[in-house]
């Protein structure tokens, strides 16, 4: 019997999630198995999901296929049906150890029902696992699951239950350790991160959180968030930006279209103006600051004038690292039973926008020539600058270290040194 083997789609709270889960099954003892954690973020997800299980039980004969993520969450049925599955586990049991010990090799087939999946809107307390050193030189900590809004073509909420959040004395504790291990770089993350402390006593919000972790945590050197709703962003943080250099000038934007009408038909909670505004305060705070952006293209409904809207708001908020996503319509969502764009349309809008990030991104690189930065080695010839820019470099540096060192020029969308 072998360890088992894991694989990851979708975020980057997932690939947590995954840490978390081979601590759990080596603690139980699992071997033998192929674990594959779902995204479900879009049609095309789950439909990758299946490729790759289909792979991995061609790879490994005679493994035990066990999926879970939040594909499975909200579609346990549709991989419960698949010859190649032995079994569905939704995302709270995932992170609970009594599921692992129930799964030990070979006594795994006909030990337990083949699908284990709660209703996750039922859970309100935030998972307990905590994990010492995610990445290799730059740490990931898990602030915040689920989410309580409802945007309407969004599946997530279903796979991640209603938000929830860890007390900012865990967060603190966890990035004192990471600190002490040599990490000089932590991320937080979260399905819905200005969400985090809305549950926990006095309704702290994300700012305070990271004003506390910055305060208590005196030798981290950098500290990002992820992707943010910018609507919900609080004064605490808008102040943190403003004066803490140890907050990285980097934001990942929830913006999804640049169009009142279809942010409206989405369920979003800010417009257009919202968006522009809030861009150009952060960057009144903190001149170096740069935005990456989720941008939907072919949104039900979506005209040639809407989407002109979004295509120009990459220019209007300045972002610089675009995330398109072509719409797909995910089954259960209201967005599904919208009057839809036809799929020719959808993926020509997708590669405008596509060919706009990198115009864009190329503007960013462009302007960094001859420009110092500090950058945290991911790799002996390959690290990020604080703004999340990536740098390759001539010649070996110390991986997990940060340098600082002028750029040269760009290439491949990278900048050189």
């Amino acid at each position: 019997m072998t360890a088992p083997i894991f694989a990851t789609l979708g975020c980057r709270l997932n690939a947590y999630e995954t840490e978390a889960m081979k601590e759990l099954a080596a603690a139980a003892g699992v071997q033998g198995a192929v674990v594959v954690n779902t995204c479900a973020v879009t049609a095309e997800a789950v439909r990758k999901a299946k490729q790759e299980i289909r792979k991995l039980a061609r790879e490994n004969p005679g493994a035990q296929i066990i999926v879970t993520g939040c594909a499975a969450q909200t579609e346990p049925e549709t991989f419960a049906a698949m010859a190649e599955v032995t079994k569905v586990i939704g995302n709270t049991e995932k992170m609970q150890a009594e599921t692992w010990n129930a799964l030990r090799v070979p006594d795994l087939i006909g030990a337990t029902e083949k699908v284990q999946v709660d209703d996750i809107m039922s859970v309100r307390e935030t998972a307990g696992h905590l994990i010492d050193g995610f990445g290799r030189h730059r740490a990931y900590v898990q602030v915040q699951n689920g989410c309580d809004h409802r945007c309407t073509f969004c599946i997530i909420p279903f796979g991640r239950g209603n938000s929830r959040s860890v007390p900012a004395g865990v967060v603190v504790e966890q990035i004192k350790r990471l600190v002490d291990k040599g990490f000089h770089e932590v991320v937080l993350t979260g399905v819905d991160l200005t969400s985090w402390g809305a549950d926990l006593p006095a309704c702290p919000r994300l700012g305070d959180l990271v004003m506390r972790i910055l305060r208590l945590v005196p030798d981290l050197a950098r500290l990002r968030i992820s992707s943010i709703d910018s609507i919900e962003a609080d004064e605490a943080l808008m102040g943190a930006i403003a004066t803490e250099p140890r907050l990285m000038p980097h934001l990942h934007l929830s913006l999804q279209a640049g169009d009142d009408m279809i942010l409206k038909r989405m369920k979003r909670r800010h417009l257009r103006d919202d968006a522009i505004r809030f861009c150009q305060e952060a960057r009144r705070l903190r001149p170096d600051m740069v935005f990456g952006a989720d941008i939907i293209a072919g949104f039900p409904t979506e005209t040639e004038e809407m989407f002109a809207q979004s295509l120009k708001l990459v220019e209007d908020c300045d972002l610089t690292f675009l995330h398109v996503f072509p719409f797909s319509p995910r089954k259960g969502t209201p967005a599904a039973r919208m009057p839809q764009v036809k799929g020719p349309l959808i993926k020509d809008r997708a590669a405008r926008l596509r060919a706009a990030g990198d115009a864009a991104l190329l503007r960013h690189l462009s302007a960094q020539q001859g420009v110092s930065h500090r950058i945290l080695l991911e790799s002996a010839r390959m690290g990020r600058t604080e703004q999340f820019t990536e740098v390759c470099f001539a010649t070996d540096q110390a991986e997990g270290q940060i340098v600082t060192a002028v750029i040269q020029g760009a290439e491949a969308g990278r900048l050189l040194v």
